[in-house]
């Protein structure tokens, strides 16, 4: 569709033709109607002049295409600065002031329910608070029961608690994404008053509550897309190991590189009294497992679990009152790269260095500020990726770290210190959310055997469906 400037004389001082006209200028709809161009005719005489338009000369012609380019400039910077300012206005804003964890295991005779009022509990003692302090609830969803997961959207929590003050019951879910996008939520609805102190709360029964079969269903059609992935059979431990092959290829890594980040996580495991194995476990033993997925074996999977996680969010100002070591929320960074596996730019890297470089911007830190990295791990290839693309390591470097122990207890940079999905277990959205609770918990300081001392900062990344997307959250005591 075309647009008509009115007609209006141009005059240049020193110009030898000093009257000079406008010529139309096209706006393409797929440029949200921002000049793209200059048509080349010249307008039709006009009704009322009775003259011709004459065209727009050269010297007008470029600055109409460079405004029109200047324009699109502007705007995606505004977009860039925008998010930047939004989130710099959230930082030190908000804090975790308590965290709740049941053990990770199996537990069939155990209620689901019971995992997340047992988990809340235990976050509202951490925090010192009174129950009917909290105003927001906020759980997010269980996969292994639908009616289970209605009775939370519906207030279950908040009823089975007691609470009192609550004015919201809002379920946030974005599969292992949960946590991460729950705790930004919160704090744009604290920073903005709607909110005073919110309980965020996760549980489910993925290890009891399915069959082996059911189990094998669910993570074959959850977040895989049922016209173009489901009919081939595609499944997630398909998908991990089309990473891996394509990452080993291009960085030149090894069984053994992948089987030491198995080992990583089983040594903080075993420090872990909420995981759920603790057996000691070798690089030899991964790698002689029954085989999953070429080249993945089964001790490089994850395994399904019961369990339970919470954390309570509020104001800054408020969380120095209640807290003697307030968690902080200091920077937050997100990449949405696809639905549909196929349809990921590169399977080897994902958007971890992007998001990364968002959150470590918006903290004002970099990777060697960090005293802890919570990495995301249902796979060792993800924990290895991210580790790598977030800066701990050079691209095709990070296998070492991890065989030689520098992510173990005592090691330079402790990695996934809970033992990850690969240890504690494997809890649908909520293997994000124990690492959320467990960043928190390093930071304060509260972590027992696995404590990393002086930790201030720490980093934790978080994944949903088929890793369509990279989220990293920095937390820490301090406020750079």
């Amino acid at each position: 569709m075309s647009a008509r400037i009115e007609s209006r004389e141009i005059r240049r001082t020193g110009s030898p033709r000093a009257s000079r006209t406008w010529r139309s200028v096209r706006r393409s709809p797929r440029k949200n109607g921002w000049i793209s161009g200059v048509r080349d005719r010249a307008w039709p005489r006009s009704g009322t002049s009775g003259r011709r338009r004459r065209s727009l000369p050269r010297w007008c012609a470029s600055m109409v295409r460079r405004a029109g380019a200047c324009r699109a400039r502007w705007c995606r910077t505004e977009r860039d600065q925008g998010r930047r300012s939004t989130m710099s206005k959230l930082k030190g804003k908000v804090a975790i002031i308590g965290i709740g964890e049941v053990p990770t295991g199996r537990f069939p005779e155990t209620a689901a329910i019971y995992h997340a009022i047992a988990s809340a509990r235990l976050a509202i003692r951490d925090a010192g608070i009174q129950k009917d302090e909290i105003d927001y609830v906020m759980p997010t969803a269980a996969l292994f029961s639908p009616q289970f997961n209605t009775e939370l959207v519906t207030c279950r929590v908040a009823e089975e608690l007691g609470l009192k003050n609550v004015k919201k019951n809002c379920q946030v879910f974005a599969g292992g994404s949960s946590s991460t996008c729950a705790l930004e939520i919160a704090a744009s609805l604290i920073h903005s008053g709607a909110a005073n102190m919110i309980l965020f709360v996760h549980a489910d029964r993925l290890g009891t509550g399915v069959s082996a079969q059911g189990g094998i269903d669910l993570f074959s059609t959850a977040g895989i897309s049922a016209e173009w992935e489901v009919p081939f059979g595609q499944h997630y431990s398909a998908i991990a190991a089309m990473s891996t092959m394509r990452y080993k290829y291009e960085t030149g890594c090894t069984d053994e590189h992948l089987s030491a980040v198995c080992v990583s996580n089983r040594k903080w495991a075993q420090l872990n009294p909420n995981a759920m194995f603790k057996k000691d476990l070798t690089i030899e033993e991964v790698m002689a497992s029954k085989q999953l997925s070429t080249p993945l074996r089964v001790k490089h999977s994850n395994v399904l679990a019961d369990g339970g996680a919470a954390f309570i969010v509020t104001s800054a100002e408020r969380a120095r009152a209640i807290c003697e070591r307030p968690v902080y929320l200091l920077g937050e960074g997100g990449v949405v790269t696809h639905f549909v596996f196929s349809q990921e730019p590169d399977v080897s890297r994902f958007g971890w260095a992007k998001a990364g470089r968002m959150a470590f911007e918006e903290a004002g830190l970099t990777p060697k500020d960090v005293d802890v990295a919570e990495i995301y791990d249902s796979y060792p290839i993800y924990q290895l990726i991210g580790f790598e693309e977030l800066g701990f390591a050079e691209r095709g470097q990070g296998g070492e770290m991890f065989l030689k122990g520098d992510t173990w207890p005592g090691g330079k940079i402790p990695t996934t210190t809970n033992g990850g999905m690969l240890s504690q277990g494997h809890t649908g959205a909520g293997g994000a959310v124990a690492l959320m609770v467990e960043t928190a918990r390093q930071l304060m300081g509260k972590a027992g055997e696995r404590q990393v001392q002086g930790a201030r900062f720490a980093v934790e990344t978080a994944v949903g469906g088929t890793y369509m997307d990279a989220q990293v959250t920095i937390l820490g005591t301090e406020i750079p």
